[in-house]
């Protein structure tokens, strides 16, 4: 896969993020997909995926802002960085109590590309400014 085609695909990914369509990121994810969660652990699988991406539209209202993405000249290895907006709907556990705060977090992700697909994101942010942000 091309530099460029790798570059599409993830405006593809985070166009669909922007516009709540989980079955178009979905779609941008190879069958086997690892998907390294912040500060937890890794998880397999679209399906694992889909029900990700169901706990975080109820837990949080969410778009993307200054989105710059990156890939290797091989197109295998790709990255993010980005601005989250965003307001916690309802309380996520182990987290504090959601009472509709907003919150504004840099964020980066990591990819791996396989087959024209992704086939590993890995997601960082600061939670310890978030969790100054919500209250916690």
């Amino acid at each position: 896969m091309s530099r460029a085609a790798s570059l599409d695909l993830l405006n593809r990914y985070y166009t669909a993020f922007n516009a709540g369509d989980g079955e178009a990121m979905l779609a941008c994810l190879t069958d086997n997909v690892a998907h390294d969660i912040n500060q937890g652990s890794r998880q397999e699988g679209k399906a694992a995926f889909r029900a990700f991406l169901a706990h975080m539209d109820r837990c949080y209202a969410e778009q993307l802002e200054g989105i710059v993405v990156m890939a290797s000249e091989d197109g295998s290895r790709a990255a993010a960085e980005f601005v989250v907006h965003g307001q916690y709907l309802a309380t996520d556990e182990g987290l504090p109590e959601a009472t509709g705060q907003r919150y504004v977090l840099p964020a980066g992700a990591f990819f791996d590309i396989a087959g024209g697909l992704i086939s590993r994101v890995s997601v960082y942010y600061n939670l310890a400014d978030w969790t100054a942000q919500v209250g916690g």
